[in-house]
């Protein structure tokens, strides 16, 4: 068993990581002095300008890697690292396949904590640049915060954008990048794939939801700009995500080929604002998506790979140069019309920069050498991309200061500041919905004990259990006798009758919904506990269009995300601790007429 904390990942010594770092300053040195325009660029192309084709090919990825330490990794790691890529550890990849990235997953193992995370990004740097001519890694990850966290405690888990939209506030947003791009620095990740600027506009979009701002393209767009501004003021490079929009769509591009079918003017109007203000707010990388968009390119292909998109539009007409990103590459939707050996080399072609997480790297990298050892793709071609990484690189200092320490994750990670300033950001987001009769806030003396039942989806990193135990553990701490009864997602008849039987044994009952649907277990489950009489409290802790199925709950909450920090906010509204003050960032149509507009985007009630 290894120490998370440090055993076989110890932090290497300063005087280990001088000598790492001599050949990349000797090489910036060597190259001379630089051109007073681009005072980076010449000692950019000088290092490009020595590299061998099968080390630029190299740096054109982003590779996933199994195992908590770059050296040392656990033998069913090392086991899953021989299978998926050929190699046993993070530094057999970067020597094998001079990756200029890596992409962290919690499911990897890669993050079990904030001290190993920083020896697992200083071990793979020591690899990377103890090589001949060896470069820092670009370490990214998703962390996008609410149900997307790859990272969990106790790093700062924040309240995800549709929460952050339904607070409305450019400062909160700018707060929370700023905050999580220091923690995330401090661990080593300079790279974070955030924010989603898609705007969502389609309630039965599976896959971004409450990942998105919002519906309405200039919220989305300012509270964009701000996280952008707020993460790249910390220090690491913003992405956003996912060119040229995934918002409205039925199809999850994981498992399927989505299309979008906007005109060129609802393009225009509703999905490149948000984008055009990252550009703006001189975003440093943009994802791609793994979508067709006829309207843009009529070819059939997928954005990725897509040159009228990637080229014509993002780079000509919207004058972005910075860095392009694909969305992982072992995603059905880019897989679905071309093979994972052609992929790289067209997504290249299109304008791409980075290409994440093939599915095959081996195939991928001898794809991409083929392409230029036979004339498809241009050595100047790769030129173009490997430059602009190494902008991005040395724009984030990696070039001067690769590594991090064990004294930097214990001020910057999880600090009580920075909890407070999660925890005051949640209590602007929840949104009231419904609130019969003043239902809330909840009297003590009245409703002193509550049954909290209801879903309990899969915990993403921000929470410490089901929703259910979260919220009745919040509401005790908050002065009530809460008992919590977890009913699932899709509960039987025999799981609604126990929860229906304790219901009767407490003065109130609040029920945790997620995405409820027509004729769903969740929908009975609310019907019976709302027949026995007691006030019942719905709090949908994903999209807000549960409320629309949920006419008899006497008040509805939308927390947007079953994190703690998010339902700890729900709870204190609840208990009147704070008044609700998030609107609605997306409207919420009638179940039975979705035509028809039930709570319009600004929507919400206070007390």
């Amino acid at each position: 068993m290894h120490d998370t904390g440090t055993g076989n990942t110890a932090q290497p010594s300063r005087r280990t990581l001088l000598a790492a770092t001599a050949g990349v300053t000797a090489a910036l040195a060597a190259a001379g002095p630089a051109r007073a325009a681009a005072p980076d660029d010449s000692r950019l192309r000088a290092l490009v300008s020595r590299m061998t084709l099968e080390e630029k090919v190299g740096q054109l990825f982003v590779m996933r890697v199994y195992g908590h330490s770059a050296t040392a990794p656990d033998q069913a790691d090392i086991d899953a690292n021989l299978k998926e890529i050929g190699v046993r550890t993070a530094a057999e990849l970067v020597t094998k396949y001079r990756v200029g990235g890596i992409i962290y997953f919690a499911w990897a193992h890669n993050t079990r904590e904030p001290h190993q995370i920083a020896d697992l990004s200083n071990g793979i740097q020591k690899a990377s640049l103890e090589l001949p001519r060896g470069l820092p890694v670009l370490i990214s990850t998703d962390q996008e915060h609410g149900i997307v966290a790859r990272i969990g405690k106790p790093a700062t888990l924040f309240p995800g954008a549709m929460a952050v939209g339904a607070g409305g506030s450019r400062s909160d947003a700018r707060t929370l990048g700023r905050i999580a791009g220091a923690e995330l620095r401090a661990m080593g990740i300079r790279q974070d794939y955030s924010p989603v600027a898609d705007v969502n506009v389609n309630p039965a979009n599976p896959v971004i939801g409450v990942r998105s701002f919002g519906a309405d393209p200039r919220a989305v767009s300012a509270l964009v700009a701000a996280e952008v501004a707020g993460y790249q003021g910390s220090g690491v490079a913003a992405t956003a995500k996912h060119f040229p929009g995934h918002g409205d769509t039925n199809v999850d591009s994981h498992t399927g080929f989505p299309t979008i079918p906007h005109s060129r003017e609802l393009w225009e109007r509703l999905d490149a604002p948000p984008f055009r203000a990252a550009i703006a707010a001189g975003i440093d990388s943009i994802m791609t998506a793994h979508l067709m968009v006829p309207a843009l390119d009529d070819s059939g292909d997928p954005a990725t790979l897509s040159r009228p998109i990637l080229t014509g539009i993002l780079r000509e007409r919207l004058g972005y140069d910075g860095v392009v990103v694909t969305d992982s590459l072992g995603m059905e939707g880019v897989r679905t019309k071309y093979g994972d050996e052609r992929v790289p080399v067209l997504a290249l072609k299109a304008g791409v920069d980075q290409l994440l997480n093939p599915p095959d790297l081996d195939l991928a990298w001898n794809a991409v050498l083929t392409a230029v050892r036979e004339g498809e793709l241009t050595e100047a071609r790769l030129d173009e991309s490997i430059l602009r990484v190494l902008r991005l690189k040395s724009k984030l200092g990696l070039f001067r200061s690769p590594y991090v320490s064990q004294a930097g994750v214990d001020r910057a990670v999880g600090t009580r500041a920075h909890l407070a300033a999660a925890d005051r950001i949640a209590e602007r987001t929840t949104t009231l919905l419904v609130n019969e009769g003043r239902l809330l806030p909840l009297s003590r003396r009245r409703y002193r004990k509550v049954l909290v039942v209801g879903a309990d989806p899969a915990s993403p990193s921000g929470t410490t259990g089901p929703p259910t135990g979260v919220l009745a553990g919040a509401l005790g701490d908050l002065g009530f006798t809460a008992t919590a009864l977890s009913t699932g997602t899709a509960p039987s008849a025999a799981t609604i009758a126990k929860a229906v039987a304790a219901a009767r044994d407490a003065d109130a009952v609040v029920v945790a919904t997620y995405n409820v649907t027509a004729g769903s277990g969740q929908k009975a489950l609310v019907e019976q506990l709302v027949a026995t009489g007691r006030p019942v409290v719905a709090v949908a802790v994903r999209n807000p269009y549960d409320v629309a199925r949920l006419p008899s709950v006497r008040a509805c909450l939308a927390a947007y995300s079953w994190t703690d920090v998010e339902l700890r906010a729900a709870a204190r509204v609840i208990a009147g601790r704070v008044k609700p003050r998030g609107k609605l960032p997306v409207a919420v149509q009638r179940a039975d007429d979705p035509e028809q507009v039930l709570y319009p985007i600004g929507y919400g009630l206070s007390y």
